[in-house]
């Protein structure tokens, strides 16, 4: 990066030129950098890492207040809040494929509930799965895994999505990151409130249709 004095013969620019060069500013200074486009990785890792945050983010706010308080305990000695180490310290363990915890520590001593009734059914450039969940109160998710041409092994990087699976019901959720004609295979397992994972069921597979 170089920094500009008069740039394009003014006092300040801004913006790229033909596509090569980026003219801007930081810190009162101008300075001139070569263009690049952001890019959005989706590998296989990246997506379930996306899948986890993206849990987790989205079930902070059901957390109750007692359970949202055990955060502050890590938080405080680097000065975060309360929801980044919530989401810092969950991201760690799914870093060793741990399953995450609504309250700090994670105590790993309640039971995950158990799958059944799996569903995965082809549609058009998507494929639906489902299954249903036993009730046990203790249970907070469900992490689907998907494989192309055989079962899934269950590791992080196979993960594609995380949702929420609190009570007994069923659940779907289709897929539509797919590619037509391809066969593609799909396990879930759900995961207790303090991060303890279940017995994975095998939801099938499907091929996505035009």
């Amino acid at each position: 990066m170089a920094t500009v004095k008069g740039p394009l013969f003014s006092l300040d620019a801004s913006g790229s030129v033909g596509g090569s060069v980026v003219f801007s500013h930081w810190k009162g200074r101008n300075y001139v950098r070569r263009h690049a486009v952001p890019s959005n990785p989706k590998s296989a890792l990246q997506v379930g890492t996306r899948a986890m945050l993206r849990f987790l983010a989205q079930a902070w706010d059901a957390l109750s207040d007692g359970e949202k308080l055990t955060w502050a305990t890590p938080a405080e000695p680097d000065n975060i809040s309360p929801f980044n180490a919530y989401i810092r310290y969950n991201m760690s363990r799914w870093a060793l494929f741990k399953y995450p915890t609504q309250e700090y520590p994670a105590a790993e001593s309640n039971v995950a509930a158990t799958f059944d009734t799996p569903v995965c059914t082809a549609q058009v450039k998507s494929v639906l799965t489902g299954f249903t969940v036993n009730p046990l109160a203790q249970n907070w998710g469900a992490a689907i895994y998907r494989k192309v041409g055989a079962a899934p092994g269950e590791s992080r990087a196979e993960c594609v999505r995380i949702i929420p699976a609190l009570s007994a019901a069923a659940f779907t959720w289709t897929d539509i990151e797919v590619t037509v004609g391809t066969d593609y295979y799909y396990d879930a397992t759900g995961f207790s409130d303090d991060g303890v994972g279940g017995v994975e069921l095998q939801l099938g597979n499907a091929i996505p249709t035009v």
